[in-house]
């Protein structure tokens, strides 16, 4: 943003109690209900400066579905274990068994297939 009265560049700072490099974003996502933000823009040439006040009335939240979020951490967990195996070999048998283990669980059209039967 730019200045009004000079045109110069022009600084966000979010308060009070948050660090100066706060985005005003991560402010508000920080944010308690019933909480005061206050964003100040500064013009360090000219010495324009505004503030403006955001008041969190109330909150709502939604979750995520846990089974995706069980799966994704499962899977950082998983990745985290395979970055230390330094072993070709055990990761080339890693991978053959997760394939095998795959072939062994019925395909989601088969099992689909099977409960529209009964």
């Amino acid at each position: 943003m730019d200045c009004p009265s000079c045109g110069g560049s022009v600084t966000l700072e979010t308060g009070p109690g948050r660090p100066l490099s706060t985005s005003v974003a991560s402010a508000i996502l920080a944010a308690d209900e019933d909480e005061q933000i206050v964003i100040t823009q500064n013009c360090w040439n000219c010495g324009w400066y505004e503030e403006r006040y955001i008041r969190v009335e109330s909150l709502e939240t939604t979750e995520g579905d846990d089974v995706a979020i069980k799966r994704a951490a499962l899977i950082d967990e998983i990745t985290d274990e395979l970055t230390t195996i330094d072993s070709l070999a055990t990761l080339e048998d890693a991978r053959a068994e997760i394939r095998r283990q795959r072939r062994l669980e019925p395909s989601s059209k088969e099992s689909t297939d099977k409960t529209r039967d009964k």
